[in-house]
């Protein structure tokens, strides 16, 4: 351990990219980084991140590359997911650096929690633990495809690949994007205001729609790695996204401390929707690492 004094983390550069970071909670608590999945920003973690203040923990809440302003880089091979994990994992040294030594304990909802994944493979001498919401271990979610209706569920990721029709289609504020999240996925009215202001007048959408459009450059390699890191997976019953096959599954891609918490009448939105529940799950996870 060092015998500097901590220091806040407001910003992460990597590859020529400027990541923004909110870092709250005391200083010398344990380290959570936080990263939000699409279509959020750092924003979405705004009802968890207090909670775990309360706990003891410092929170990194990151607006990943697409979102922060300085970050929005051109090309579909930027926004691979193994791109967004060595971003966590700059996250992480920047607050190991600044916080003394130590590892991190990675959070990730959506794409976050896909992010999360695989930087918890790539460099698990960095994380502590890890607490995905909504989505399974990668490689569960993708046999998932073809041995269950999870292939079904995933439609609007082929949608999202059209060239400029999401963008087209979000243009408009109540139009079909903002139906499709609020009746479709079960974004609340608020959920939705957030979502054109931080995403869609913000500019964000394409770097969003970034992660569905890498597909074809993401690393399988990475995908089938076991994650050897104590790892809490919470999924919620109303998800329309995510079926329970996936997440049945992801066990077997754990091979070290492991526990499912299942979340009833909840939709996809657990960081906003239960905040209470994701805190909690977060909580117990870093608390036994």
């Amino acid at each position: 351990m060092s015998d500097t004094a901590p220091q806040r983390v407001t910003e992460v550069g990597r590859d020529g990219l400027t990541l923004d970071v909110l870092d709250e909670g005391p200083l010398d608590g344990p380290v959570v980084v936080l990263l939000h999945g699409f279509p959020e920003r750092a924003t979405s973690w705004r009802l968890v991140a207090p909670l775990l203040h309360r706990a003891g923990l410092r929170t990194l809440a990151v607006d990943q590359r697409g979102h922060s302003p300085r970050a929005r880089p051109r090309g579909r091979r930027a926004y691979a997911v193994q791109e967004f994990a060595h971003d966590a994992l700059a996250v992480a040294t920047a607050a190991t650096r600044a916080s003394g030594g130590g590892k991190v304990h990675l959070v990730g909802h959506d794409w976050g929690a896909a992010t999360a994944w695989v930087a918890a493979t790539l460099a698990p001498e960095k994380v502590a633990s890890l607490t995905a919401l909504s989505v399974p271990h990668p490689e569960a979610f993708m046999r998932s495809w073809f041995t269950s209706r999870q292939g079904l569920k995933s439609w609007y990721m082929a949608a999202f690949n059209i060239p400029r029709l999401p963008e087209r289609l979000a243009r408009r504020e109540g139009g079909q994007f903002d139906r499709l999240l609020g009746g479709g996925f079960g974004m609340t009215p608020e959920e939705v205001a957030t979502f054109r202001r931080e995403v869609v007048e913000d500019g964000a959408l394409p770097g969003g729609l970034g992660w569905y459009r890498s597909l074809p450059f993401m690393d399988r390699s990475l995908l089938g790695r076991r994650v050897t890191v104590p790892t809490t997976l919470v999924w919620s019953d109303g998800d329309a996204a995510i079926t329970r096959a996936p997440v049945d599954a992801t066990e077997r891609y754990v091979h070290a401390p492991y526990e499912l918490v299942v979340l009833r009448g909840v939709t996809h939105w657990i960081p906003t929707q239960a905040p209470e529940a994701a805190a909690e799950a977060i909580i117990e996870r870093v608390l036994t690492a």
